[in-house]
């Protein structure tokens, strides 16, 4: 009669590794059937016999509307970490962040780039070096119990979390914009929808703001943040979050994806298509959204898939969206090889 209760935990706990381990080729799998998918309607015969010109200078914008997008995403992240008392050099966290957008590339979710950074931000001295190299392989090659973690640990995850809900709030509030200007194409409530996101992120906001401003709800959030030893953070979360600041940083981070729609743009025009921006505005931010989703491999597959469907709304050929969404990832991953200095600094 005991034995019965007793095998279910171990059945199920091996069912759960099992599937912790299959999970990453699963993804794979996904990825290259999506891939596959949205590469399998592109007639190759009819672009080869359309002697599309390919302009080269358009990749040459894109890889630098990329490059510029993530170095303004890691001087952000750069002044948050100083804020709350890290004092390496701003080069290096800019550095750090290309390396953790570099392991999110290699990677089912971005989950791992931002663990990255954080990790060996911890360890950073002010002269650029790593400290602590044991500990520090330690932590990055096994799962990290925050509960358990020191403070300075606890304190680099926060910094990361809060650059991540500052570039989710700009990602949104362009998502809303362009659901404003070009939702009615994608459907009757697209535009309603729109004023809807940017009601709720704007109120999200304000409330945020408004927990900071109030003498009472900032001391509980203080004593909140000290009983998990991570008091530090406030500055920072003041900065991202605290009237006048988010209204700079939210302005800020609708810039960055600015950029990386303009990135897109340019991978359109180099093969000779053309896309609204308001379609962007809207494909773009949804497709970030669906990226948090761990069901690819950086977005690979998923990405040509969701736009190839999304800006045919458009009238833009799917084999040109397919083929500028591979140049876009592509283009992402040149950019972003400035982040091998710390990658190739530990070996």
């Amino acid at each position: 009669m005991r034995s019965q209760p007793q095998t279910t935990p171990k059945s199920t706990s091996g069912w759960k590794a099992i599937l912790k381990r299959a999970w990453p080729t699963i993804r794979i799998l996904l990825s290259i059937g999506l891939l596959w998918k949205a590469t399998s309607g592109i007639d190759w015969h009819a672009i080869l016999d359309s002697d599309i010109q390919i302009q080269p200078i358009w990749f040459l914008a894109a890889l630098l509307s990329a490059s510029t997008a993530c170095l303004c995403g890691g001087l952000r992240w750069a002044m948050l970490m100083r804020k709350v008392g890290f004092q390496g050099r701003i080069r290096n966290y800019v550095l750090l962040y290309f390396a953790g957008a570099l392991v999110n590339q290699g990677l089912p979710s971005t989950l791992g780039g931002d663990s990255y950074r954080a990790i060996t931000a911890a360890h950073l001295d002010k002269s650029g070096a790593l400290t602590g190299e044991k500990e520090l392989k330690e932590e990055l090659h096994h799962s990290v119990d925050l509960e358990h973690a020191t403070p300075k640990l606890r304190l680099s995850f926060s910094m990361v979390l809060v650059d991540r809900l500052i570039g989710l709030a700009g990602n949104n509030l362009l998502g809303g914009v362009g659901l404003i200007l070009g939702g009615a194409t994608l459907a009757a409530w697209g535009q309603d929808l729109g004023f809807a996101v940017m009601g709720v992120m704007i109120a999200i906001g304000l409330v945020i703001a408004l927990v900071l401003a109030l003498q009472s709800t900032s001391h509980l959030l203080e004593k909140l943040l000290n009983r998990f030893q991570m008091t530090n953070a406030l500055p920072g979360i003041r900065l991202a979050f605290a009237w006048p600041f988010n209204l700079a940083q939210a302005s800020f981070a609708v810039c960055i994806h600015l950029l990386l729609i303009l990135t897109f743009f340019c991978c359109l025009r180099a093969y000779g298509a053309e896309a609204p921006i308001a379609s962007l505005m809207i494909g773009l931010p949804a497709l970030s959204l669906l990226l948090m989703l761990p069901i690819s491999i950086s977005g690979w597959g998923l990405r040509e898939a969701t736009l190839s469907s999304v800006l045919a709304l458009w009238g833009v050929n799917p084999s040109m969206t397919v083929l500028a969404s591979i140049s876009f990832g592509a283009i992402t991953v040149i950019s972003l090889l400035p982040g091998t200095y710390f990658l190739l600094k530990r070996k």
